[in-house]
């Protein structure tokens, strides 16, 4: 008989040109979430090759390339959302703010702000599976660009989802990973760990490999934005008596221009 306080399973769905949406599952119970609809197809192409129906349908931010799904996916499912970005979002049966916890395929779901990149975006962070859905806030080696926030803002959240536990599964939201790298050793060349997992990356994206999900303890080794308050970076930078958050501003804005 399967265990309900197992782990939820996660399955990775990648769509459009470079989004991806997760499902989650509990073996016990048959329930099933979705983590964003960029599309539907490759989303119901998957439930349906695992027979599996939606529960729930959780929304991180307002962006079309992350809700342009629900209206066709979501059927009898309930969808949940931010209760600040509610008049943007589609129809929600659940509105949530920062703070909340909300039971979805029999686990406990914490809300976490992280506005920077939209002003109302959240976070869903899943303990029990050790699982967070950070969308375009933390991204693997990046952050979101600032649409809406600002750098303070962003910052503040992604200290918020640096204290998460380092062994927490970071479900981000596009495949921007290559990229990301080649900034990030533009920045942070000297860092040992980050040189070998962009070469980690570059060869798991010549195999066309995801490199989405990611490990929060790899972030906070490798990822410069999270790192903004690191001597070693802030003198990399010449900013060494700059606040974090300055120095946020800066890493921010050279990714911005960087090609």
């Amino acid at each position: 008989m399967p265990d309900s306080a197992a782990p939820l399973t996660l399955v990775t769905v990648p769509c459009l040109q470079d989004n991806y949406a997760f499902l989650l599952h509990n073996e016990a119970t048959g329930q099933t979430a979705l983590v964003d609809a960029p599309e539907a197809a490759p989303i119901r192409a998957e439930l349906d090759r695992r027979g599996w129906r939606l529960d729930d349908i959780l929304i991180t931010h307002h962006h079309s390339d992350h809700v342009d799904g629900v209206a066709e996916l979501r059927g009898g499912a309930r969808v949940i959302g931010a209760r600040a970005d509610a008049h943007r979002l589609p129809p929600l049966d659940l509105e949530v703010a920062p703070g909340d916890t909300v039971t979805v395929c029999g686990e406990e779901a914490e809300v976490i702000e992280v506005s920077g990149h939209t002003v109302g975006h959240v976070a869903f962070h899943f303990p029990r599976s050790k699982l967070a859905f950070t969308a375009d806030s933390l991204m693997a080696l990046g952050c979101g660009r600032l649409f809406e926030g600002t750098a303070a803002q962003m910052w503040d959240s992604l200290l918020r989802l640096r204290a998460l536990p380092p062994d927490t599964t970071i479900c981000s939201g596009h495949e921007y990973t290559a990229g990301n790298a080649r900034f990030a050793m533009s920045v942070d060349g000297g860092n040992p760990a980050l040189q070998a997992r962009a070469e980690a990356i570059r060869l798991a994206r010549e195999r066309d490999e995801p490199t989405v999900p990611s490990r929060l303890s790899d972030e906070i080794a490798t990822n410069p934005f999270l790192r903004a308050d690191d001597p070693v970076l802030k003198s990399a930078m010449g900013m060494a008596d700059s606040s974090p958050a300055e120095v946020f501003a800066a890493i921010r804005s050279a990714k911005d221009s960087f090609r």
